[in-house]
């Protein structure tokens, strides 16, 4: 047994993440980790049906995929051609930096002062330029302005006729950008109760938002209602949901049956839904299921571009079939697609978990040859692929021409060192290791302290893997389910019986599950 070490462990930096639930890889039939409670804002929706009106103004949807990658206004100043002179000069004196919003009521009010010879002035005309006022408004990131524009709208009159799908739509999303989705649902929740025009549009935009802050089950939620309501999904919202479903875990049949629905509505796939369904088959390392996504992609008319190489490269990555992967790299060049950083991040942990480090250090040479910079996940996944072959050596050259090439560790790096350090035996090296994490501004995560647990109970350190705990719960981690296996694992690796079953009493009370039988710990 290895001679104990006094070790004294740094204090961290305050305010580390939570431990996140666990979804499984393969199957739903793993028990998870309970999942949060559904915002009770949800639970009593009961959203407003009415059917769409497509002659109603909606928002331009001229992207394919979600996001401002294709946004032709991406970086230049906001413009919006539909809005009449006096909302531009609203618009403008809103962004003003010098505006007091103790005026807002005064400025409002010139959008429904008809002026002299304006003939066109019409409902329809006034719930264009507040379209176009609270998308300016969010554009300028000014969430708190937005809504104050919203609410005097809504406290009008005429407000049903003005509100109308797109407006609500805009001001869901802006708040789901700015974090602050529990008061957009509240808010789509009581313009639905309202009798508010809540069309396809603003149902989206909340599952958006939902997604966006890693509430899927919510999102989810979202999309069953408004399919009981009678309002259809358009291929905008079976493309998020897809996306949440990937998010997820969901099993293959699951996604599958989503799509065949989208298919059976009348809504065909586009390259957004085959690239989705590509990325969701990294999970189970479902690679055969892949390629016939991208069969049936070709099929439709569609050519693959960067991102369906890259996602088909990740999953032969991460299922082990370098030599699939070097196919897809072949015809990704062919078809005058140049790889990037994201390609040959992939075929290096293609080779790397295939065990080919040789050829994966190849690929990276390539790539500088090409003028690609590796990065971090570059130097991490060719560390860590040497550390689990027992090649320490290789290992420590990687991460010095990591640093001599200023490419900053993240905390993957760290804890591959961690844990090649702590299998060898070598606790100094690990416990330097560990307080480098401070020095080059990181935090150790769950991973981390999950690692020097397991190291210190399978050498029989007692004291130092709970003083590992205390540390850790100092931190403001909460155990999670590995951890307290990894506990458990410890304390009878090191005989302390009585402490390995008050962590799992105390586990039980936590509602985690152990992940083997409490009789093979005696």
């Amino acid at each position: 047994m290895a001679e104990k070490l006094k070790l004294s462990l740094p204090v961290l930096l305050p305010g580390p993440p939570p431990s996140k639930p666990l979804f499984s890889d393969h199957h739903l039939s793993t028990t998870p980790s309970p999942p949060p409670p559904i915002t009770p804002l949800l639970q009593n929706f009961q959203p407003h049906t009415q059917t769409p009106n497509p002659q109603s103004p909606i928002i331009p949807r001229r992207r394919r995929r979600i996001g401002k990658s294709q946004d032709a206004n991406r970086g230049k100043p906001w413009s919006h051609g539909r809005l009449s002179p006096p909302g531009q000069r609203i618009l403008q004196t809103l962004i003003d930096p010098t505006f007091n919003l103790a005026q807002i009521d005064e400025l409002l009010l010139e959008l429904f002062e008809q002026q002299p010879g304006e003939s066109d002035f019409s409902v329809e005309s006034l719930s264009l330029d507040v379209l176009g006022i609270v998308k300016g408004l969010g554009f300028y990131k000014k969430c708190d302005t937005a809504l104050r524009v919203f609410e005097w709208v809504r406290n009008r009159k005429e407000s049903e006729l003005l509100l109308n799908g797109s407006i609500i739509a805009v001001i869901i999303s802006i708040l789901g950008k700015g974090g602050r989705v529990s008061a957009a649902a509240s808010l789509l929740h009581n313009l639905s109760k309202d009798g508010f025009d809540v069309d396809v549009y603003a149902y989206t935009s909340m599952i958006t938002a939902f997604t966006s802050n890693g509430r899927y089950r919510e999102a989810v939620m979202v999309f069953k209602k408004m399919e009981e309501v009678g309002c259809k999904p358009t291929l905008i919202t079976y493309n998020v949901i897809l996306n949440v479903y990937g998010k997820m875990g969901m099993p293959w049949n699951k996604m599958v049956g989503l799509v065949d629905r989208m298919k059976s509505a009348g809504i065909a796939p586009d390259s957004y839904t085959y690239n989705t369904l590509i990325s969701c088959c990294r999970r189970g390392n479902l690679y055969e299921e892949a390629a016939g996504v991208l069969k049936e992609m070709k099929l439709a008319g569609f050519s693959p571009d960067k991102v369906t190489y890259n996602a088909l490269l990740d999953v032969y990555g991460k299922s082990r079939r370098s030599k699939e992967a070097m196919e897809v790299l072949q015809e990704m060049e062919g078809n005058g697609c140049p790889p990037s950083i994201v390609t040959y991040n992939s075929l290096i942990s293609a080779y790397a978990r295939d065990g080919l480090l040789e050829d994966a250090l190849e690929l990276k040479n390539q790539m500088v040859e090409k003028g690609i910079k590796p990065d971090v996940f570059t130097y991490t996944t060719l560390l860590s692929g040497f550390e689990k072959a027992g090649k320490d050596k290789a290992a420590v050259q990687i991460f010095e021409e990591m640093r001599n090439e200023g490419c900053k560790p993240n905390i993957c790096t760290f804890n591959a060192l961690i844990k090649m350090h702590g299998n060898r035996g070598k606790f100094t090296e690990m416990m330097k290791v560990f307080e480098d994490i401070k020095t080059f501004q990181c935090s150790p995560d769950i991973v981390t302290w999950n690692t020097l647990l397991s190291v210190f109970g399978q050498n029989g350190m007692d004291s130092e893997v709970s003083g590992v705990f205390k540390e850790m719960k100092r931190a403001g981690f909460v155990p999670e389910r590995d951890t307290f296996n990894t506990l458990i694992s410890s304390y009878s690796r090191c005989g302390s019986f009585d402490q390995a079953m008050a962590v799992y009493k105390r586990m039980l009370e936590a509602g985690s599950i152990l992940t083997f039988p409490v009789i093979m710990l005696f």
